[in-house]
This record gives structure tokens, sequence and C-alpha cells, in this order.
């Protein structure tokens, strides 16, 4: 069940919405197109606004209608009702797309777009946002794991063409269908793993370890804080982690469960070193400036991380979205601040889950 809205809007000449008569006529244009879809259309309140002109209609089925005229010449008609999982759909795309067409001819506009229902209420959410914030709709059908952590929200959904994917705190992590996010994190082809010592910083989805297990490496620790996270995945998300976070430890791998911040601290004191380090934790943040908790956690990750390096070793992580330029040079200038001084370079690829590419970065000591 869910809250339908249709939202539709025309673009026509501004003279026309300031003159009385015209908007009494535009108006009257739009009734007649409505009264086609909807019975018993009755008024239920207008009023005239700084910027324009609104009103309220409804009908026998209890469809909402706000229709607003602005100055600038643009009109939206938004249409929301309710439709339960066994009910029927009031508006079709189809009658949507010709209720559009039939306004566009009858208020002589320039231009009108309409959009497929907005779906609200459901108890599979189907909005997820892209890395710059825009909406992404999924065709998710079932919720399997929706539970809060001591550190976030946690939630295992079904797609129909991603299978099951991981969200936390309404953002899309990985899902059964993410290979190559995966692959591309690890330079799969590009780095040897085999006989090398490695630390995994995060990861709790299992993924990353469950495929550099395959690598033949010396010893694989991970350093996850959120039990729940696992637990979820293990569950459903074993084609992409295998038993990994059901064993939790073999001759080859440990997962220590905690805040690795604390894991790394005793590493430097300890003088241990590594091969590899993999940030596979926070995305870098949409900020306007490198500054507030998150940029503060990801230079102290980064400066940590390169304490425990061997000298020839590899920090390897992700970044953040092709269409975030921004937040990817701030993380550079990060990067360029670093002591020792370090080169990077980076990898992108198209994640299916993100619906949109990706870049991974791949940085070591400059000697």
């Amino acid at each position: 069940m869910s809250v339908q809205t249709v939202l539709l809007d025309f673009s026509i000449d501004p003279v026309r919405i300031g003159d009385e008569v015209a908007s009494k006529d535009l108006l009257k244009f739009i009734k007649q197109g409505l009264k086609k879809y909807f019975e018993n259309l009755k008024f239920v309140y207008d009023l005239k606004t700084d910027d324009g002109y609104l009103c309220l209609f409804t009908d026998k089925n209890l469809v909402f209608i706000q229709i607003r005229f602005f100055n600038h010449g643009i009109i939206t008609i938004n249409i929301e009702y309710f439709k339960s999982d066994t009910g029927n759909q009031i508006m079709s795309f189809e009658t949507i797309k010709t209720l559009e067409s039939t306004l566009r001819v009858d208020l002589e506009a320039v231009r009108s777009k309409h959009l497929p229902p907005i779906k609200r209420g459901c108890n599979a959410d189907v909005y997820l946002t892209s890395s710059d914030e825009r909406i992404l709709e999924y065709d998710i059908d079932k919720v399997l794991f929706d539970k809060r952590s001591p550190f976030q929200k946690v939630q295992i959904v079904h797609s129909k063409s991603l299978g099951n994917m991981l969200v936390l705190d309404e953002l899309q992590n990985i899902s059964e269908a993410d290979l190559i996010y995966t692959e591309t994190l690890m330079q799969r082809g590009i780095q040897n793993y085999e006989g090398k010592e490695i630390c995994i910083l995060g990861g709790g989805d299992g993924a990353l370890l469950y495929e550099l297990l395959k690598e033949n490496p010396k010893f694989v620790t991970m350093l996850e804080i959120d039990e729940m996270v696992m637990q979820a995945c293990n569950v459903h998300l074993q084609s992409i982690c295998g038993d990994v976070l059901e064993r939790r430890q073999a001759e080859n791998f440990e997962i220590i469960v905690g805040d690795c911040m604390v894991a790394l601290d005793k590493y430097v004191k300890e003088g241990k070193k590594f091969d590899f380090v993999f940030g596979d934790l926070t995305d870098i943040p949409i900020s306007e400036t490198p500054t507030g908790e998150i940029w503060n956690f990801i230079r102290t990750i980064l400066q940590q991380s390169f304490k425990i390096l061997k000298p020839n070793g590899k920090y390897l992580t992700h970044g953040n979205g092709t269409n975030c330029p921004e937040s990817l040079r701030m993380y550079e200038e990060q990067l360029k601040q670093l002591e020792p001084k370090v080169k990077f370079t980076t990898t992108k690829a198209f994640v299916p889950s993100f619906m949109e590419e990706w870049v991974f970065y791949q940085v070591s000591v400059d000697v």
C-alpha cells in the first residue's frame, strides 16, 4: 500500500496567468480534462497568492488535486490518492500521459511534463539517492531485514534486478549484482595478494574479505564495528560473502568486532605492518569545505593507515561518484598533504546498485 502522487507541469505565456479572464479559461480547461478521469469533481478551496493562484479539488474516491498558477508562467497539478495492495491504480502511466497531452493542447503550453506516480508510505521504500543527491527509484519489492544498530539503520532489501541489497542509513552499499565494485576496489588482476598481509577497515558486508581470500593471502584482518551488519549480511547476502561472516576466523583470516581506530592505535604502538590496507568505510562526504567530523575521521584514518603500511605497501579505498568532482578534489587535496608524501591513481567503474560511475583510489608512499 502507498500514497500515490502524480505530478504534471505546464509552461505557458505568463501574461495569460496575470490576466483574470484568461486565467479563468485556463482553470476551466484543466477542470474539463480532469473530469474525464475523476467522477464528481468538487471544488474545495482557492486562494490568490503573491506569486499566483492556488485551488484544491477532490472527488468521490477522496482523490486530492492541487492546482497552482505561478505568475512566472508555470502551472502545476498534483494528484494524490491512497492505493492499497489490492486496489486498482486510479491513474495508469498511460492515462497520465494522455491527460498531459490533452492539457498541453488545451492550455496552448509551450512545454509540459508528467511523472509516473511517486510512491510514499510504502513498506518497501523504493527511493534512494545518488552520490550528488538525485532521487533514484529502485524495483524493490521486499524488505528482508530492518533494524537499527547502535551505529546506524541497517536494511537488507530485495530488488527484482539487483537481488538482495544492503542499505545503511538510507544509502545503498552493495548488492548481489555488484561484484564489479569489490573487484575494482581490490584491483583484481592488477594487485598481487598472494602471501601478503592485509588489513580491512570496515567491510562489514564481507564481500571484500571473501574475494581477497580467493587470492591466497598470508593473512587478512578485518576490523568492523557493527555486529548487526555482519549478522544481517551473513543471512541474506551469502552469495557475496560466502561463509566468512559465519566462521569469523580461520588459519588465514580473522574478523575483529570493534572500533578500527582503537585497533589502528594498537598496531602503531606494536609496530605491526601490512602490505595492504583497505579503507572500506564511509564515502567521501558532500560538503562545501573539507571540515567536520567525517572529514576529520577520514584524515585520521589516512594518517594511521600509512603508519601501519610497509614501505612498499598500498592503501586502497573507494571515493564517491564521478558526479561529485568537488568532493573528490577535496579528498585528493588531503592526500597531497600527507607526510610522508604519497602518490595515487584512480580507477572508475559503473556500479549497478549505485546506478552511477564510482571512483576508487590506489595510494602509496611516493619514494
